[in-house]
């Protein structure tokens, strides 16, 4: 797939599709060029300071109040707040991957909630879905008004094509489409399965980097934003809603992707992980996983995330007289873990699979399994390299409640609390 993309985080992009359709001195004449509308799309609240303030002017082929009324329909698997259906445990939880349906599901009828917290009507928290699908979406598009959805692909090529442009999205690969953005998922691969954060708080930022200096980390110029796409066609289309945990559909008889240009800093954008510049100790002592910070939500109480996403990519392991998997941990926050590709360093015993997931609570107790703690007490620390792995983690300031469908499900692994059974007691004192 060949698209077109602007480098940059969070830039002011300019772009048209047919040359001289961009107003030039102020966003909004009399009459725009070539008929088009003018619609500006605000992400923040019209008064957030500059420096953060989001919005994007569009110039359509039709505004996008032309549709037909919505109308309720079936969730299916997608849940939203609040999601405490049931009491929610402290105990480690772990699934298996979800299979793929024998049944054609696109995208949307193939989201599958698994957690979340905080809630969609005051603007905080998250929630955890998987996506599984064998049919794109043809002659249907899509918008979020409850938050901003992170996806992460861990089977199968999409095309995502939404207002702003074509984004080609692969394993190993983000994308990020804001609130209020319409879209179509389009299938390049048999079948696709992955995970979603959807973001109810602030819009995702890169981290601070404090100490580590300008470079490192996920480094803006990598972030890659679509240059402007556009479609004009006529016919019986739908177009389906997230407002307030439900799912809402409006019939259309145009496409909604018709916008010939735009320029703003609200779009979406996609993030290759292999970029990622990791950053680890080289004398002693595991850092903690913060440094792995791709990008982050930030709440009210400064240094406390809404969400974080973090990465565990490849890299290098030298660290000195030191236990180098991750430590034995309880956490104020929340962590819900995916495994793209490969094995996870704390998990070497099996059971954590590409395609599944684990919960770990506030002040639930996690870390490695007995093998993985029996090779890293032992093994000479020469050098390694974890040179095929990805995995990553959802971390929240908010209990992560599973869904009922969650604790239901036969993909629950029952005996996860097994892999530490067999730690044995080592005191000689």
């Amino acid at each position: 797939m060949q698209d077109n993309y602007m480098s940059g985080f969070g830039n002011e992009f300019a772009t048209e599709a047919i040359k001289d359709t961009l107003p030039i001195g102020q966003n909004n004449p009399q009459e725009v060029s070539k008929g088009l509308y003018a619609e500006q799309l605000s992400g923040t609240a019209f008064t957030k300071p500059r420096d953060q303030n989001k919005r994007t002017w569009l110039y359509k082929i039709r505004p996008s109040v032309l549709h037909l009324p919505f109308t309720r329909i079936d969730n299916n698997n997608l849940k939203s707040s609040p999601f405490n259906e049931d009491d929610v445990t402290p105990n480690q939880l772990r699934w298996s991957p979800i299979d793929i349906p024998n049944r054609e599901t696109d995208f949307i009828d193939g989201l599958y909630t698994i957690a979340g917290g905080g809630d969609t009507g005051s603007w905080n928290g998250l929630g955890i879905h998987l996506y599984t699908a064998n049919k794109s979406m043809d002659d249907r598009y899509f918008y979020n008004s409850d938050g901003e959805m992170l996806i992460v692909p861990e089977l199968g090529e999409l095309l995502i094509k939404t207002e702003m442009g074509k984004i080609s999205l692969r394993v190993n690969e983000i994308a990020v489409i804001p609130r209020g953005v319409k879209f179509q998922v389009i299938l390049h691969s048999d079948e696709a399965r992955g995970y979603i954060c959807e973001n109810y708080g602030s819009p995702f930022i890169l981290p601070d980097l404090g100490p580590i200096g300008a470079n490192g980390l996920a480094n803006p110029r990598d972030f890659l934003t679509p240059v402007a796409a556009f479609e004009d066609k006529i016919g019986e289309f739908e177009l389906v809603n997230k407002f307030n945990g439900n799912l809402w559909s409006a019939k259309l008889g145009h496409s909604p992707l018709d916008v010939v240009a735009w320029h703003g800093n609200y779009a979406p954008y996609k993030y290759d992980l292999s970029n990622f510049m990791a950053i680890n100790s080289v004398t002693f002592d595991h850092c903690d996983p913060s440094i792995f910070t791709v990008l982050t939500s930030p709440s009210a109480d400064i240094g406390t995330a809404n969400v974080d996403f973090v990465i565990f990519p490849p890299r290098w392991s030298v660290a000195d007289k030191t236990f180098r998997p991750p430590y034995y941990h309880r956490n104020i926050m929340s962590e819900f873990m995916g495994l793209i590709k490969g094995i996870y360093d704390g998990k070497a015993g099996g059971g954590f699979q590409a395609g599944g997931c684990s919960i770990h609570n506030c002040m639930s107790a996690h870390g490695p399994d007995r093998k993985t703690f029996d090779k890293a007490k032992s093994e000479e620390l020469k050098p390694i390299k974890y040179p095929d792995t990805m995995a990553f983690m959802f971390e929240s300031k908010y209990i992560i409640a599973p869904t009922k469908q969650a604790m239901n499900s036969d993909k629950l692994q029952q005996d996860y609390y097994k892999c530490w059974q067999d730690l044995e007691k080592n005191f000689d004192g």
